[in-house]
């Protein structure tokens, strides 16, 4: 067996031994149910661990990853995931959580084809787009390239909003914010840009959704 996977299994062995030993009982209790007050929209890559980076335990977050932490209204996966964890398990919380030094947003800011992928980071694209003007009077490539991981968080968030999930719970008066974070590969800080939505009224009238009574 390959050394690599037969470790990953022993970390698991060891791992649980390790919890039984703090609580006998903490599988009997994890199993039982969950409800995590947070749903965390996040990107893929390896180095962002939703639970470590805010210090969480098994059942305090749901999550839900893909390249580049895009919230695209076509995307069932992502909707479902929303779904659910709006309406099932009420989460009060949503973050959108990018990352500095994100390989989508900087597979974005050119034009070398990858393969498939290129259709998912062309929604990305389509964020370069509507800031073009900001982001292109920005000099420095490195500057530019974080200024943009922060817009795409940003815009993330607002079409979260905009989905019919998170508007049909404000409409029934549930508690839900959002919130838009960036993570730093090289400090492990986050950054809340400040970026916060409990409310339809904080989207253009157009998107805000009419829901029957």
């Amino acid at each position: 067996m390959e050394d690599f996977y037969k470790k990953i299994l022993d970390n698991n062995q060891e791992w649980v031994q390790k919890s039984l030993e703090k609580d006998p009982e903490y599988f009997t209790h994890l199993a039982k149910e969950q409800k995590p007050p947070l749903l965390w929209i996040g990107c893929s890559d390896s180095r962002v661990p939703a639970n470590e980076i805010i210090g969480a335990k098994p059942g305090d977050v749901f999550v839900h990853r893909n390249i580049a932490n895009m919230v695209i209204h076509s995307d069932m996966n992502m909707l479902s995931v929303l779904d659910y964890a709006v309406n099932v398990l009420k989460v009060k919380h949503v973050i959108v959580c990018g990352h500095y030094g994100c390989g989508g947003i900087k597979a974005a800011m050119g034009n070398q084809s990858i393969g498939i992928i290129d259709n998912w980071i062309r929604h990305i694209k389509d964020i370069y787009r509507l800031h073009h003007q900001y982001l292109d009077s920005i000099i420095n490539e490195e500057d530019r390239f974080k200024a943009f991981v922060e817009l795409n968080v940003k815009e993330q968030v607002f079409d979260l909003a905009k989905t019919s999930v998170v508007q049909g719970a404000w409409g029934r008066g549930q508690e839900v914010t959002l919130h838009g974070w960036v993570y730093g590969l090289n400090s492990g800080y986050v950054t809340d840009l400040d970026v916060n939505l409990s409310s339809p009224d904080q989207l253009d009238k157009v998107y805000q959704l009419q829901f029957a009574k």
